[in-house]
Parts: structure tokens; sequence; C-alpha cells
């Protein structure tokens, strides 16, 4: 067995993985995580094949998020999974390390440290009928007012991975809105293997995150969405479900280390991704 840094190919094998697991990934996520953090991703090989895969992504000098943990069926029970998995912690030092796991897996997350604090749900649905007068697309120039929200909200710094995350591509459109010339919140859609994926969410109230949600996938013309919205959001989980929205499963949000403490913690209706926060 040889672990090793993931060079850019093996992202993209480890997000084919996922696809095939039912994870769903956006069709151009491989770029976007790389950006993030180029040397936070690991594989493990056995005679020259890959047979494992994880992301330990360093978004700031304090926080760090683990995902992307896969091993190909026929070398799961060898311990090749856990070898890779301590491997790669080592990359996070002494940051905060958060993920999204399972229900079955969370004992075994726990042996590692990992403390759950909550709880995050999918919902899936048609693209909400929603309508806010001042919505636009992203551009460059919003950003650091885009990366202050999303710090606000998440209560962690990650300019590389937004940097990469928020600009339009042809499968991954941002929309921002407005109240007094002064950004107020954004959402980010991307086309999937099945349906469009919505995240972040982040807005002053539940109104503008619906409207978000339906002006960043309506610009792909997409018709189903996708959102992964924390426990805290039950107001708004309701009101997905009054839009048609059902949920189809839920992880536990847990963390090694001392949990970020975002002092707008309100705002967040749907996390970026499961795969890196």
């Amino acid at each position: 067995m040889k672990l090793r840094l993931a060079l850019p190919r093996d992202l993209v094998r480890g997000l084919d993985w996922a696809c095939a697991e039912g994870w769903n990934p956006g069709l151009d996520d491989a770029s976007a995580f790389w950006r993030a953090d180029g040397s936070g991703f690991f594989v493990a090989e056995v005679n020259d094949q890959i047979v494992a895969a994880i992301s330990v992504v360093n978004h700031d000098a304090d926080f760090a998020f683990l995902g992307l943990y896969l091993c190909q069926p026929a070398f799961r029970g060898r311990g090749i999974g856990y070898a890779l998995w301590t491997e790669a912690l080592k990359h996070a030092g002494s940051r905060t390390v958060g993920l999204d796991g399972v229900a079955t897996q969370e004992a075994n997350y726990a042996k590692s440290g990992f403390v759950k604090t909550g709880a995050t749900a999918r919902f899936e649905g048609g693209v909400p009928a929603a309508f806010w007068p001042d919505l636009r697309p992203a551009a460059e120039d919003d950003l650091a007012a885009i990366a202050t929200l999303d710090r606000l909200a998440n209560g962690y710094m990650r300019p590389r991975f937004l940097s990469g995350w928020l600009l339009g591509t042809k499968t991954r459109q941002s929309f921002v809105c407005e109240a007094d010339g002064q950004i107020t919140g954004f959402a980010t859609a991307r086309l999937c293997h099945h349906g469009c994926k919505i995240g972040p969410v982040i807005a002053p109230d539940q109104e503008t995150a619906l409207a978000l949600m339906s002006g960043a996938s309506q610009a792909l013309g997409a018709s189903y969405a996708i959102v992964d919205v924390p426990d805290l959001q039950q107001d708004f989980r309701q009101a997905l479900i009054a839009q048609g929205f059902e949920a189809t499963f839920e992880t536990a949000r847990m963390y090694r280390g001392t949990p970020p403490n975002p002092p707008a913690a309100q705002t967040l209706y749907g996390i970026a991704t499961m795969e890196l926060g």
C-alpha cells in the first residue's frame, strides 16, 4: 500500500467514484475543489492502482474540512481507508476539522475525536417559485463583500475556495441580492449529474433565500433543485416542504477541535457542499 498526495486527475476520479456512490457531485467541481487547497487531496494505491481517496482542505489558519472519503468496495475492511484517513488528517495540523458524516459512520468518526454539533438535511424538489427585484449575477468586484458574508455565516475564512466557486461557468452561476447598494446575500447554483445543487445560500431572511435559489438555478436552465440545509433553519425547511421539496437524507455535522462560532449563523440557509463545507 502506498499513500500519496492526489494529482488533479486523481481528484476527477474520486468525484467519479462519488457519482457512482450516488453523491451526485457537480459537473465541474474538480477545478474549484482543487483551487481551495491543491495539497489537501490524498489517495491510497495498491499495486499502483488507486483504491481509496480523501480530502482534508485547509480553508484558513484555524479551520479545515474533511470530505470525499471513499474506498473501493473490494478493498474495504483491510485498514486501507483508515490509514489514509490518519495520514490525511496530518495535513490539518492543529486546525479544527469539520465534516458532514452519514449516521452509520458517526461512531467511527467519534473514535478520531469528532463530536456531533448538529445536522445537515438534503432537500430536493422543483425550483422554487420566488422573485426578488434586486438580484443580479455576481461579479469579480463582489468577491470581498461576499467573502465577508460567508465568514459571518460560517465562522471561518475560505478565500481560495470562494474565488474558484463564485465566478460563473457554463455549469455554475452565483447571484447576489442588494439593499441600498449593499450586497446582503448570495447563492451559487451548479449543475450536477442529476438536477442542480444550490449552495451556499446566505441571505438576510427566508424570502430572500428562496429568491436567490430560484434566480441562480433558473440562470442555468434548471428545473430540479437540491439544497443542504443546516438544522438551525427549521422554519426554512418547512418553507421548502411547502414548496414541494422532500428531505432525502441527513448527515451529522461533526468537529474535531473547537467548533466555529459564526456571529451570523442565522443567515446560512444552505451550505456550499458536503465535501468542503
